[in-house]
């Protein structure tokens, strides 16, 4: 099963580079310096950290796991030009259709076959997300299960930019999981509202109760500005809960 053989090296935010099965595959692509900043009409983003490795220092990559295009601490400028030198780019309809080229655009629970490099096919799953309050969702966004073909044991599951509600509930129905990669830091952007836009660490635990088997893996908790919650309140949440043995951090 995917989960046994799984290798992730963090990056920064919510970039990740996995290998499995001769693949390389990164989650939402994030390189510019620390100091960028990103401004819209209605609020500015700012990077605070470098990522731990340059888009010219990696690897090909096979795969990009693009949970949404449209934020730029998802998808920033050094990160959009990294993706044409990739293989596929798998993320929402709406943001395949925007970037063209490579991208494949995947539904809620569509799946896509991908041949291996040792002869084996991946599977990837659309999921839902959530990224944000009830009515204040930020545009489409996907998650993505990961699973070799013909083994439903032990799969991989990241959430992408979402809240915890009935959609990701839905996945732990879905599959059997065995590593969440799970998009934290409570995103709070004043000028849009109160309200958090990814998983707080308490969501986190109680996505942890429902994933049972699940090591929790964090990503996108740190780097930006607009993150309210920090590896340590994160520990303190899952410790409260007596669930710290569930939690890993990727280095």
């Amino acid at each position: 099963m995917i989960a046994d053989e799984i290798k992730i090296k963090y990056i920064g935010g919510p970039t990740a580079l996995f290998e499995a099965g001769g693949l390389k595959l990164l989650t939402d692509p994030t390189f510019d310096p620390k100091g960028s900043a990103y401004p819209t009409n209605i609020y500015t983003l700012h990077k605070l950290a470098d990522p731990a490795v340059k888009a010219d220092k990696l690897p090909h990559v096979d795969l990009v796991l693009l949970s949404h295009d449209h934020h730029f601490d998802n998808l920033d400028i050094a990160g959009r030009g990294f993706l044409s030198d990739a293989g596929q780019v798998i993320t929402t309809p709406a943001g395949a259709e925007r970037l063209g080229s490579n991208s494949i655009g995947l539904n809620n629970w569509q799946t896509i076959d991908i041949p291996t490099k040792d002869n084996r096919i991946l599977s990837i799953t659309g999921t839902p997300c959530r990224h944000g309050p009830v009515g204040g969702d930020r545009g489409p966004v996907t998650g993505f299960v990961l699973n070799y073909k013909g083994d439903t044991t032990g799969g991989v599951y990241v959430t992408g930019d979402t809240v915890w509600y009935e959609g990701v509930e839905e996945v732990s129905k879905r599959f059997d999981i065995q590593i969440v990669v799970a998009f934290l830091g409570a995103a709070v952007v004043k000028a849009v509202g109160p309200a958090h836009l990814t998983m707080t660490a308490a969501e986190a635990v109680e996505m942890a109760r429902h994933f049972k088997n699940a090591t929790i893996i964090p990503l996108h908790f740190e780097g930006w500005e607009h993150f309210t919650e920090s590896r340590a309140e994160i520990e303190a949440e899952f410790r409260k809960a007596g669930l710290l043995n569930r939690l890993r951090w990727a280095h």
